[in-house]
This record gives structure tokens, C-alpha cells and sequence, in this order.
């Protein structure tokens, strides 16, 4: 209770500084310096209410609570909703997809023992199975090894109908959210999913830039010797990224797609097969904010409606 008390005068004694610094920067007339540092004001306010440098989960816990509040970046607590359930679903995808790509190493392995040249890299469960057809053990090893491929076959049926089934759920909720991220070429199913659950409220963001941050999607600006250029970046919410380049990819290959068109006005600016890319990835993450904001604030304005 007392160390409660000590950040809550913490708080009121930082609170019009905090003003005097953000009024200042805006003016000019400060520079911020280490107070846009989080490790160095969760340190700070640490120091401050506990009178010295403990150090546990739950004192760093209050004072990066502490710091978001400070600078502004503190979230309010919502109740679980369509994003928390495509968030499961999504991971749940993941598994499915990774214990699939295991299954099918499985049976490659088996078939190159079973088959001269063994199978085709793109292998499914109906082509296995006419594969499988032709093979006559020699033997008890052959004929085990022929026993075990056809139960990984069964596997990997299981698993195409668990996920056709994971994404029709993704769908209906999608849909049940009201979402238009559907609408944009390249955007399925899985993609609007997994866009809603990695990104959860888009007004948390308060600008598209803060977005793209956040997906990985702003190039990160190299300067040296009176040269600039921008480079891939490498931090940010990577799912997301891989999101937004798949998109890209997608819109790429579409002639009538919007992607398409701005892929091939970079090109004849010149730019190289990579920049033209990570431009694209970029104004998508614009595209994808956008709409994920108008939905959201449809959405708002119907329940207002409906109370």
C-alpha cells in the first residue's frame, strides 16, 4: 500500500513536467532527450518510489506501468473479443501447418526407401496414395515401411480437413466482426485474420507510420558520407511483416491490382526489385490501417446507434 503511494506522488510530482516537456518539444524549444528512453524511466521511477534499486516482477511491473502512463503509450484493459478468437485460431493454424510440414517430411523420407527417385516435392495425400499403390514390398522391412507411410497418408488428410476447417471458422468470424479487409486484392480469409489478431484495435495506433513500425514495415533510414539510403527492417511484429508480404506478392502477380500498378511506377522510377517491394509493403500497411480504423469506428458508431 505505501508503495503504491510513493508512485502516485511520483505520478503528481511528474505530471507537470511531463506537460512543460511535451509543450516545449512541440515548440522547439526542447530536446527530449532520455525521457524517451523506457528503460532508463522505468529505472528512474523505480529508483524514485522505492527509495533504491529493488529489483522484482512486480516493482518492475508498476514501473513500466509507471513510465507508459508518463509518456503516454499506457493501454486501457479490454474484455477478450473477435480479435482474442482469431488470435487462437491463428496460432492454432500455426501448429497445424508446422505438424503437417513435419508429416509430409515423415513420408518423403519412406517413399525415397520405397520408390527409385522417390516422390515429387509438392506432395499431397491423393498423390501419395496412387504412389503408394504401386509399390510390392520385398520384405518385412519394405512392408512396415509401406504401413507407416500409409498411416502418415491418413495423418496428412486429418490435418488438410483440420485446416480447412480452421480457416472456415476464421471466416465466419471475420465476417461476424463486420470487417472490409477482404475487399483488398491478395487479402483472404487466413490474411484478415491474422491482420485483426496480430494488430488487435487499430486505434491504438495513432498514425499509419506507427503502424508500419510496429509490422516491420518502414525502412530504416542509413546515412554516411553525405549519402542516404533506407534498409530492410528487422525488428517489428515479424508475423505481421510476413502478412504484408505476402499481400504484396499476391498484388504483384495481379495485372488489374492496385499493387500491380504501383509495383510498376517504381519500377520505371528505377528503383531495384527489393526497394519497389519494401515500398509496396509499406503502402499497404498505410492501406491496411486505414480500413481496420474505418471498420473499427463503423463498428462503434452502430453500438451507439443501437443503445
Amino acid at each position: 500500500m505505501a508503495g503504491r503511494h510513493r508512485v502516485q506522488h511520483v505520478l503528481q510530482i511528474c505530471r507537470p513536467l511531463r506537460r512543460v516537456v511535451r509543450e516545449g518539444k512541440e515548440a522547439g524549444l526542447v530536446e527530449v532527450g532520455r525521457f524517451g528512453d523506457p528503460a532508463a524511466a522505468t529505472s528512474r521511477v523505480r529508483e524514485l518510489s522505492r527509495g533504491g534499486r529493488l529489483k522484482n516482477d512486480r516493482i518492475d511491473a508498476a514501473a513500466a506501468a509507471t513510465a507508459a502512463y508518463l509518456h503516454g503509450d499506457g493501454r486501457d484493459v479490454e474484455p477478450e473479443d473477435h480479435a482474442t478468437a482469431l488470435a487462437l485460431l491463428d496460432e492454432r493454424r500455426v501448429n497445424l501447418a508446422q505438424a503437417r510440414v513435419r508429416t509430409v517430411n515423415q513420408l518423403h523420407a519412406l517413399l525415397r526407401d520405397l520408390l527409385p527417385g522417390g516422390a515429387p516435392a509438392q506432395l499431397s495425400a491423393d498423390p501419395a496414395t496412387s504412389l503408394l499403390r504401386t509399390v510390392r514390398p520385398a520384405g518385412d522391412v519394405e512392408q512396415v515401411r509401406k504401413d507407416i507411410a500409409r498411416d502418415l497418408i491418413a495423418e496428412i488428410r486429418l490435418l488438410d480437413k483440420k485446416l480447412l476447417d480452421n480457416s472456415t471458422q476464421m471466416q465466419g468470424l471475420v465476417e461476424a466482426a463486420d470487417s472490409t479487409l477482404m475487399d483488398t486484392p491478395g487479402i483472404g480469409p487466413v490474411m484478415a485474420a491474422r491482420l485483426i489478431a496480430r494488430t488487435g484495435h487499430a486505434t491504438r495506433f495513432p498514425t499509419s507510420a506507427a503502424f508500419a513500425n510496429y509490422a516491420g514495415a518502414a525502412p530504416v533510414e542509413i546515412a554516411s558520407a553525405d549519402k542516404s539510403r533506407h534498409r530492410l527492417s528487422r525488428s517489428g511484429d515479424r508475423q505481421l511483416n510476413s502478412v504484408l508480404h505476402t499481400i504484396a506478392v499476391v498484388q504483384i502477380r495481379m495485372p488489374n491490382s492496385p499493387g500491380h500498378a504501383y509495383y510498376q511506377r517504381k519500377l520505371a522510377e528505377g528503383k531495384s526489385l527489393k526497394e519497389e517491394k519494401r515500398c509496396l509493403k509499406r503502402r499497404l500497411a498505410d492501406h491496411v490501417w486505414r480500413i481496420m480504423i474505418a471498420d473499427e469506428r463503423r463498428a462503434k458508431s452502430l453500438l451507439i446507434q443501437e443503445a
